[in-house]
């Protein structure tokens, strides 16, 4: 039985993607690339804004008409959300976020697959191979405790729920066998694990520091108020990656209380403050959504200065959209679509100088950059990577160095940037002792 599994969305979904795969294999399917060669689909939603609801609907007819004679199962946010309009789109199985654990069970229960051997589960036929990275997604904790007014995700994904320390040590421990070279903790509250175990993030990266010896941990989207002091010297062990994504949303007081956000400016520009001084070249990216209900053009500029001031090494930018069974959807005094887009244009502007000012600054230096895929254009070959800071490096490379150097950390200096291709270029030193 052959599986292909596709997400949209969160770097959670892509965790949850990469337990599928290896479930998958163990019960003896064989994970494939091609929607054609599947006998069976597999969808992991995302609904966190009405264009990803629309993608997912789209990816769903999508996978339908390239292979109509396979099986499909859709999981994740907009299968939680909308199951019935789910059902309706050709799927054959509908898979709640409160029972994607069990993915895997109940698709050999409701669709039972053909007999066939187990299929081997070594790194070369893993689906990180396969999909031209070295980098696993590791899910620590499900659901949220708080309820920002916009957020939709927070239904989707009910209570917080954490993994026990031990079983995510044991994760990381197999992928270290495997020799994958970085893992990514993951959560929709990141911040927030350990909060019904007794425990905490602090603790749990303690703990994957000290009891295992993979390369590099890298930390997904964390909340600015989940970040005390005793986490922050985490960083002097340089196996903790230094970038954080912290979510910010708006730059004014009055729209972040209208989110229902925990943090404030101020709060934030003191964070962003400690961090750089406690993590020497940190990389500090976030989100900002753009003409939140109310939103005036005083409010606005307030981002404006808030985003001038911290100088965010990438920005991910959203306009808003109202999601049905959230707070703000009843708020009144929505921003026309035009305002937004201007404001949103506006801030992409501004990101983009920022993430080249950020990047330029390591023209010069040595960084060990973990290299991921390659490919061909033009009869070269071409193989990018990142740094410990998630800063894009590429090369030229020859065939023989290609074939080596996926999957490696090797020390690059780092010689220029690359302007057309977000990117940073240089040349190898020395192969760095992982």
């Amino acid at each position: 039985m052959r599986v292909q599994l596709k997400t949209l969305g969160c770097r959670l979904n892509e965790a949850e993607l990469e337990t599928w795969a290896r479930e998958f294999q163990v019960a003896g399917y064989r994970v494939v690339d091609e929607t054609e060669e599947a006998d069976l689909l597999v969808l992991n939603s995302c609904a966190v804004t009405q264009d990803a609801t629309r993608k997912s609907r789209s990816l769903i007819r999508k996978l339908g008409r390239e292979n109509p004679g396979a099986k499909i199962i859709l999981s994740g946010c907009y299968a939680t959300l909308e199951p019935d309009e789910a059902a309706t789109l050709g799927v054959d199985l509908v898979v709640d976020n409160q029972e994607k654990h069990r993915l895997v069970a109940l698709a050999q229960e409701k669709l039972p697959p053909e007999t066939m051997p187990a299929h081997s589960t070594d790194p070369e036929a893993s689906a990180l191979f396969r999909l031209g990275r070295h980098r696993a997604f590791i899910k620590v904790q499900d659901g949220c405790r708080y309820r920002c007014s916009y957020c939709i995700v927070t239904l989707a994904r009910g209570e917080e729920r954490s993994r026990s320390l031990n079983e995510i040590v044991n994760e990381i421990k197999d992928f270290e066998a495997q020799g994958i070279g970085e893992v990514v903790l993951t959560g929709v509250h990141l911040g927030g694990y350990g909060s019904d175990t007794g425990s905490s993030l602090t603790q749990l990266v303690e703990k994957v520091l000290e009891q295992t010896q993979i390369p590099r941990i890298r930390l997904g989207s964390l909340e600015p108020w989940d970040l005390p002091d005793e986490f922050i010297a985490l960083f002097k062990n340089d196996r903790l990656m230094p970038h954080l994504h912290l979510p910010l949303q708006s730059g004014s007081d009055a729209v972040l209380k209208r989110m229902a956000r925990r943090t404030r400016r101020a709060d934030f520009i003191d964070l962003s403050t400690r961090l750089r001084e406690g993590v020497p070249g940190i990389n500090l990216t976030s989100d900002i959504i753009v003409g939140f209900p109310g939103e005036t053009e005083a409010e606005w500029e307030q981002t404006l200065s808030l985003v001038d001031d911290v100088s965010f090494g990438d920005l991910h930018i959203f306009s808003y959209s109202p999601r049905p069974g959230t707070a703000a959807a009843g708020m009144s005094q929505r921003i026309p679509g035009n305002i937004q887009s201007e404001r949103s244009r506006e801030l992409h502007a501004i990101a983009k100088q920022q993430k080249h000012r950020a990047m330029r600054q390591w023209v010069g230096a040595s960084r060990p950059v973990l290299w991921e895929g390659s490919r061909e254009i033009e009869g070269k070959i071409w193989i990018s990577g990142y740094t410990p800071e998630f800063h894009r490096v590429g090369l030229w490379v020859d065939p023989e160095t290609a074939a080596s150097l996926p999957y490696s950390i090797r020390d690059t200096e780092i010689t220029d940037f690359d302007a057309s291709q977000e990117c940073l270029t240089g040349r190898l030193t020395e192969t760095h002792d992982a």
